[in-house]
């Protein structure tokens, strides 16, 4: 079997500018070309940002003009999926003749999700998923993903699959990434603590499988000067401080967790690996018991009428 050399991009969004961020993903999306990648994996919300540290002006029980404003500009970075900025990365993609896997944040009608999109060497949008549960404040600004959009991607590289940041944390989420054979793994996320490598380690050998997991690093001066986050307004304060990684089916570190800085980790995938490690551990086959444990997912849009399809 074919190796597969992965790219991990550490880096952050030019927050409310989505075409500074595009440009910026030209650049980078190049230098892992450049480098062998087959596969380059950006962090979550890349497109269209993660605005860590404000709070849209709301309180329990009310929300002020000036908070609308900044959701408003916010709403405006997000893209359409499709649309002219995935024609954009799809263009990239084939270029390059690199597979992508990017976060992005995503407008559907009045509602903005937390995305991410796939795209394959020759150019092709092959899907998105949605985050099926945003954490604490970001439900404030994004709604609810749900089963339609779980299917791993099936690619020349393999089975591909995404699960954003704290959806890791979801036991049965991933069990349905297993189900499917999942076998790279990605785990676009802003989680930038120390915790987040052992996470991923336990999921690449629960699951046998590759994990690429992409944080963004993101400092103060990567928003407007108006972009005034709690934690301050030095420009070289940091926000996001990395914490990307890529883990073998056996719980190898291959390439990270690199903390402080814009980078791009790579690691060589030996499909082989995923045999070896189902040897003695397969968590949807031979060490499964489905006589006691049984999984059932939604795959079902849900939309508030038949009349209203979902939105792409």
């Amino acid at each position: 079997m074919q190796k597969i050399t992965a790219a991990v991009i550490q880096v952050g969004s030019q927050l409310f500018d989505t075409p500074a961020t595009l440009c910026s993903m030209q650049q980078w999306v190049a230098q892992a070309a450049e480098q062998g990648a087959q596969l380059a994996v950006f962090p979550e919300a890349y497109i269209g940002g993660y605005p860590k540290g404000i709070n849209f002006g709301a309180q329990v029980g009310m929300r002020s003009a000036e908070g609308r404003v900044e959701f408003q500009k916010y709403f405006d970075s997000a893209i359409t999926i499709p649309g002219p900025e995935c024609d954009h990365m799809a263009e990239l993609a084939k270029r390059h003749s690199i597979h992508i896997v990017v976060g992005a944040i995503e407008r559907a009608g009045g509602s903005l999700y937390c995305s991410v999109v796939y795209f394959d060497d020759q150019g092709r949008l092959l899907g998105k998923h949605r985050k099926v549960m945003p954490t604490a404040m970001e439900r404030l600004i994004w709604g609810f993903g749900d089963g339609s959009t779980l299917q791993v991607m099936d690619t020349s590289l393999g089975k591909v699959g995404a699960v954003i940041c704290w959806e890791n944390f979801m036991p049965q989420l991933r069990l349905s990434q297993y189900a499917q054979g999942v076998e790279i793994y990605c785990a676009p996320t802003v989680d930038d603590r120390e915790s987040w490598l052992p996470l991923m380690r336990t999921i690449a050998m629960e699951g046998r499988c590759f994990v690429v997991s992409a944080c963004q690093y993101m400092q103060r001066k990567n928003g407007p000067e108006d972009y005034h986050p709690v934690q301050g307004d030095n420009p070289d304060l940091v926000l996001i401080n990395g914490g990307s990684c890529i883990v073998s089916p056996l719980g190898e570190v291959l390439a990270g967790p690199i903390f402080g800085e814009e980078t791009l980790l790579l690691a060589e995938l030996d499909p082989g690996l995923i045999a070896q490690g189902k040897y003695d551990l397969d968590v949807c086959g031979h060490y499964a018991r489905p006589d006691i444990f049984k999984l059932e997912v939604n795959t079902d849009a849900q939309t508030i009428s038949d009349l209203v399809p979902e939105q792409d």
